[in-house]
């Protein structure tokens, strides 16, 4: 996910996302647990995109 798309979500909307990636988060990583996992980039693009809103978040808070 692109910073920009997320500049232009409303707070509301960047903590929403927030709770759907770390879900995902926890998906992946019952499906690493399992074996099932394909591509275990996903993880770490996931935690990226997490830490993105949440900066975002952040300096939405601060202004």
């Amino acid at each position: 996910m692109k910073a920009n798309e997320l500049n232009a979500m409303s707070k509301e909307q960047l903590e929403q996302k927030v709770k759907e990636l770390k879900s995902e988060l926890f998906g992946l990583r019952f499906q690493l647990a399992t074996g099932q996992l394909q591509n275990t980039m996903q993880i770490s693009q996931l935690k990226r995109d997490i830490a993105r809103c949440k900066t975002i978040l952040r300096q939405k808070d601060e202004a």
